[in-house]
């Protein structure tokens, strides 16, 4: 799907796929927690600039109280934590020591602790707090499936398409700001310097270097190439992608089935491939 200008452009739908099938978003829907976040941040539940523990309590980590006094909301939000990113499952005995905090980026799932962070603070489930705040807001369908290892949003083309325009506006929806603004324009932007194509929860095209998933390896060059400079993007495994490009003032989600592509990590072969089709059409 393309929307130009706010407006769908293009609506398409394939292998017996309906605009009323819900599809999975993978890891594009850890922006929702940070668009949660944010929400919970400006009703006065949260700081990120706290520490972690001072919300879910000393000793939510298998670390030192020391070591686990360093992490800070911030730092579950920017994939900075220090802790271990191997284990998947998100419990305690995993949660052991690698570097402090703000010292390693590593993608990990850590980051759901967020969602236990806004469970704690407003004494209700996550699902409800983002349900009455964000997605009923603005008009969205979909749940989350709270699975032993992932927190999964499930929803139809549209309902993604929605929250991507209350991205690319910054978090405003029909003139209500629902996010705050400032919160938003830094959730998009570098949140640290290891990794300088991360913002929070959010990948950035048009840095210097960029790291990846499962990898301490720092790569040269933006993170797609040739995509816009600018572009601004949710990604998912098996292709669930958000693109905002807020230069074109366009937005595109791509959801669904695998690519094909062969790699089925958060970046992949796909993003080049779509966007040299993509540039030959528009350019």
């Amino acid at each position: 799907m393309v929307l130009v200008d706010g407006k769908i452009a293009v609506e398409e739908y394939y292998n017996g796929h309906t605009a009323n099938d819900t599809w999975q978003w993978n890891s594009a829907g850890k922006t929702l927690v940070t668009a949660t976040t944010g929400i919970a941040q400006q009703n006065g539940l949260i700081n990120i600039d706290n520490k972690v523990s001072e919300y879910l309590g000393i000793g939510w980590t298998n670390t030192t109280v020391q070591q686990e006094n360093l992490i800070t909301v911030k730092n579950l939000l920017s994939m900075t934590s220090g802790l271990n990113d191997e284990p998947q499952l998100v419990v305690k005995p995993n949660l052991t020591y690698l570097a402090n905090a703000g010292t390693r980026w590593a993608y990990a799932n850590v980051f759901q602790r967020l969602m236990d962070i806004i469970e704690k603070t407003n004494d209700a489930e996550f699902e409800i707090y983002f349900n009455n705040e964000l997605r009923n807001k603005i008009g969205m369908t979909g749940s989350w499936n709270n699975g032993l290892i992932y927190h999964i949003y499930n929803s139809d083309a549209r309902s993604m398409a929605r929250f991507e325009l209350l991205a690319s506006q910054n978090g405003k929806w029909e003139g209500e700001q629902i996010i705050n603004e400032n919160f938003f324009k830094e959730s998009k932007t570098t949140s640290q310097s290891i990794n300088p194509s991360y913002g929070y929860l959010w990948w950035l095209n048009g840095k210097s270097e960029y790291m990846l998933p499962s990898s301490q390896t720092k790569f040269t060059g933006e993170l797609v190439s040739n995509a816009p400079e600018d572009m601004i993007a949710a990604m998912g495994k098996n292709g669930q992608r958000i693109y905002i490009v807020p230069s074109k003032n366009i937005v595109i989600i791509r959801m669904g089935e695998a690519t094909g592509s062969g790699d089925n990590f958060e970046l992949s072969s796909f993003d080049t491939i779509f966007w040299q089709k993509f540039n030959e059409v528009v350019n």
